[in-house]
């Protein structure tokens, strides 16, 4: 019969050309959803950088303004069990699904773009998606990879478990999470609240209105690429991020402009001392103008003019005769 057999040849002939279809389309929403998960371009990139003395791979307690987790450090200095005076002197790389890449992050994209490539050209890992069998081999990979990834993110999360940050703490490192400050929209001194200070380390309203001011002022030199103006605001292991970040722009030849620029709220997560260094780590919720230009034309390539809300803990520290310093930003989960 004839007419069966061009029915169910046309029929199959629409299938896989649906299928290579679903992977053309998948092929391409990849790059263009790592391209805006990398636009997020303003200070620190989006990234979470620094170095959070012997706490470095301890989370900071939640706080009313960052009431999840925080991500964990994609670039440090900080080794585990060493405080930042022994921080290492070499860019650490990035972690394992950092966004610089990493070992799973390479093992994924393989997988993905071997089977992105399968489907376009007819192969596939069980001879192309052609058949039912081929579809079972495919959910069959994707299964495979799955469980490879939370074998090797078990291994990764005891291999580094967060009690190893404290085998050489300094003794004088505090104890433990500490009573958070909380904070309104617009209450206490300009976006943060003020409550019973029970830290080790006792946080003032002037230390309130540093963080604050280094929120801005760190934006503004970064906006402006004044790296001599960081210096003076962050730490030297900050600054080498900054630096890297402000040359991957002028590699791009963009800009990133940062403006507007307005604590709405923060809290207090945890402040302690560390031999004759101190430390306050505080969760911040702040608007900005955030936006990536052509170095040239000034025509707007990631962004918008629109001002938008952030939200970030970050670290500040203070060395004897000295004020304080950007030590880390956290990206919030």
């Amino acid at each position: 019969m004839p007419g069966i057999w061009e029915t169910h040849m046309t029929f199959s002939q629409r299938s896989r050309s649906l299928f290579k279809t679903i992977a053309v389309v998948l092929a391409l929403a990849l790059p263009t959803a790592l391209a805006i998960s990398s636009a997020d371009a303003r200070v620190g990139g989006g990234m979470s950088s620094g170095s959070r003395g012997s706490r470095t791979y301890s989370a900071p307690p939640s706080t009313t303004t960052a009431p999840g987790s925080t991500s964990q450090f994609n670039r440090t200095y900080t080794q585990p069990g060493a405080g930042m005076n022994s921080a290492a002197t070499a860019p650490a790389r990035g972690g394992l699904f950092g966004r610089g890449g990493g070992f799973l992050g390479g093992l994924a994209a393989g997988f993905l773009g071997a089977g992105l490539l399968g489907m376009l050209f007819g192969g596939g890992l069980f001879g192309g998606l052609g058949g039912l069998s081929s579809i079972l081999g495919l959910i069959i990979q994707i299964v495979l990879v799955v469980f490879v990834v939370r074998l090797a993110m078990s291994w990764w999360q005891r291999r580094h478990a967060p009690q190893a940050a404290y085998a050489n703490a300094d003794a004088g490192s505090g104890q433990g999470p500490q009573t958070n400050y909380r904070s309104g929209l617009g209450g206490g001194l300009g976006g943060f609240g003020f409550g019973a200070n029970n830290a080790p380390l006792e946080i003032k309203p002037d230390d309130y209105e540093a963080f604050e001011r280094l929120l801005s002022e760190i934006q503004t030199a970064w906006s402006n690429e004044d790296v001599a103006k960081l210096h003076t605001l962050a730490t030297p292991e900050m600054v080498s991020y900054f630096e890297q970040d402000l040359a991957q722009n002028r590699a791009r030849n963009v800009v990133n402009k940062t403006s507007n620029v307005k604590l709405l709220q923060g809290d207090l997560a945890e402040a302690w001392r560390e031999g004759e260094t101190d430390y306050a780590t505080v969760a911040l919720r702040f608007a900005l103008t955030d936006k990536t230009v052509d170095r040239n034309t000034g025509a707007i390539v990631a962004g918008s003019e629109q001002p938008g809300e952030a939200t970030e803990v970050w670290t500040f520290a203070r060395r004897p005769n000295s004020g304080w310093e950007l030590s880390a930003i956290q990206q919030t989960n």
